[in-house]
């Protein structure tokens, strides 16, 4: 969406993952809305609005192949997303598994970000979770951008985060309605 002052805010992005909403609100392709922020927070879409419509408009075809692996996708019953079936299959979700296994309230290994991460999946030195206990230096260092010093830094990190909180562990493991509190 076009950048709109809201509140005092500039709002440039409102999330409309909700299947239901997006079809209770009738919301097209190309129209024009409504946002208000929810509780002084959240963007959300108040209504369309009809006159603005282009009597050309389209209604959103939620997809049923997955963009990123090409499985299918499925909405389970009483949920709002759309999701890949194919799991760990699936490149995407095996990236965003690894980054929330890595994060700071799961394992928290320090320096391994976004870009590292997908560093490592694109050299092919990670293709599953353990193989991130197997990277050597000589990985890391043939990576523009790291030296020996934040070499061992990274290992050092991966090494002590087998030495976790057991609740920190099981929440690494992404298991569906696991969380913290």
């Amino acid at each position: 969406m076009e950048p709109v002052k809201v509140g005092g805010v500039i709002v440039s992005n409102v999330s409309l993952h909700n299947e239901d909403e997006i079809q209770r609100k009738d919301i097209r392709v190309g129209d024009r809305v409504v946002i208000q922020r929810a509780g002084d927070v959240i963007p959300q879409v108040v209504r369309v609005n009809q006159n603005a419509r282009s009597r050309y408009s389209e209604k959103f075809v939620f997809p049923t192949k997955c963009p990123s692996c090409g499985n299918e996708t499925q909405r389970s019953e009483g949920e709002a997303a759309r999701k890949c079936v194919a799991g760990l299959v699936c490149d995407a979700q095996a990236i965003e598994r690894l980054r929330h296994f890595v994060s700071k309230n799961a394992m928290d290994i320090d320096g391994l970000g976004q870009r590292t991460i997908d560093l490592f999946i694109e050299k092919e030195f990670i293709k599953s979770l353990p193989d991130l206990f197997k990277i050597t230096s000589e990985n890391i260092l043939s990576l523009e951008g790291f030296a020996d010093k934040s070499t061992k830094k990274l290992l050092e990190s991966i090494k002590s985060s087998l030495k976790t909180d057991l609740y920190r562990f099981i929440y690494a493991l992404g298991i569906k309605e696991i969380g913290l509190e």
